[in-house]
């Protein structure tokens, strides 16, 4: 059982039950720490909760003969958006070890999975019961990434801590914003689930994500 919990740290460290169940609690519903202290160290996890990424809310790689599972997870991510991560990478766990390499990432085995591990969370007053309506109605037919569900997001996204980014679909028409990049652009028009944005410096036109995380910008 690893947890790294500073991206740039150059250290590990392999802890008592306790000290897992005192750090996880950090980021999870305490109602669920219990269980994921349990998966963790049966599994013997190297768990690392990192620095945000643009592209990925967390990340499962399998044992390579030099070291066992590793998962990743966004350390800003909220406590239901965390645990909802983490189970999904548990999943991928469980996979390769009942399948190895035999079957898709994402495929129907992953799917069972990640709805056997998610099951054991419903009904324990986890989850807000606008988010746990939700969850199950996407655990029906998971995808590769929650983000898909919108409505499922959008939930999420309301437990964020004050003072997280914003959504693009947020902010007003013809405003300007930053994303991650450091790029600039104007908010237009909605085109169904993206909205076309000009980039001040080349003015070319963009289709971006309703959802995705902007810093509103004034431009004098």
């Amino acid at each position: 059982m690893h947890f790294k919990i500073n991206a740039q740290s150059p250290f590990a460290l392999y802890m008592t039950e306790d000290k897992i169940k005192h750090i996880i609690q950090k980021y999870i519903p305490i109602a669920a720490v219990s269980q994921i202290a349990k998966w963790l160290i049966l599994y013997k996890v190297h768990l690392k909760i990192t620095a945000p990424r643009r592209s990925i809310l967390g990340n499962y790689r399998s044992p390579d003969g030099k070291s066992g599972h590793k998962i990743t997870i966004n350390a800003n991510l909220n406590q239901y958006a965390f645990l909802l991560t983490l189970v999904h990478e548990l999943a991928h766990l469980t996979t390769f070890e009942k399948y190895k390499h035999s079957v898709l990432p994402h495929g129907t085995q992953w799917k069972r999975e990640f709805q056997r591990l998610m099951n054991v969370f419903f009904h324990q007053s986890i989850f807000p019961h606008e988010i746990e309506d939700a969850l199950q109605n996407y655990m029906n037919n998971p995808a590769a990434s929650s983000c898909r569900d919108e409505n499922l997001m959008r939930l999420l996204k309301k437990y964020d801590k004050e003072g997280s980014t914003i959504s693009l679909e947020e902010i007003s028409s013809n405003s300007f914003f930053q994303i991650e990049d450091g790029r600039i652009f104007q908010k237009g028009e909605k085109l169904r689930k993206t909205y076309k944005c000009i980039e001040q410096k080349t003015q070319k036109a963009y289709r971006i994500h309703g959802l995705m995380a902007v810093i509103p910008v004034k431009i004098k």
